[in-house]
């Protein structure tokens, strides 16, 4: 649990943010989604375990056109963000979608969400249409999302999530 935060500051990530990347991916879903997801499938995530698939993913990526951000809080690695063209089958061309944003869990009413969304918003440009999943009973996240401009477009689907299927709603900015 973050107590104080230093400066926060924005920066692109590179391979070696992997590891704090991946250990505040599983705390973030751990938090946020408990009572959402099974239990059993949060107690299963390992953040040693997704340090290898972020490793590669950063060196690699799966486009060029994907980019991922940390805040930082002094040296530490307290949330991100991963942004790219909308995977959406009804997406038109220059759709943006955020694929991820979590932050640890300690920092959560600091702010630091709001400083990852205004500077992809920056980066991407205030008049591009901007999507993202959000699980439907994911209040937290909706209300934020929402005290950004994101609205419920009407679409849903289904996502399987540890074992069982889970109502997402997409949201919309732009």
């Amino acid at each position: 649990m973050v107590e104080q935060l230093d400066e926060v500051t924005i920066r692109i990530a590179t391979e070696g943010d992997a590891a704090d990347i991946a250990r505040v991916h599983v705390r973030s879903w751990q938090e946020a989604y408990a009572g959402i997801v099974p239990d059993a499938y949060l107690a299963s995530l390992d953040a040693d375990a997704r340090v290898a698939q972020w490793r590669t993913y950063l060196r690699e990526g799966p486009r060029e056109e994907i980019r991922t951000w940390v805040a930082l809080s002094g040296d530490h690695i307290i949330g991100f963000v991963t942004v790219g063209p909308s995977r959406d089958e009804d997406a038109r061309r220059g759709d943006q979608e955020i694929f991820s944003i979590y932050l640890d869990p300690g920092t959560w009413g600091h702010g630091v969400a709001r400083d990852l969304m205004r500077s992809v918003i920056g980066e991407v440009g205030s008049t591009t249409t901007i999507t993202l999943w959000v699980l439907a009973d994911n209040e937290r996240a909706r209300h934020f999302y929402r005290r950004h401009g994101f609205q419920a477009d009407g679409v849903e689907r289904y996502d399987e999530i540890g074992g069982e299927s889970l109502l997402e709603v997409r949201y919309r900015r732009g």
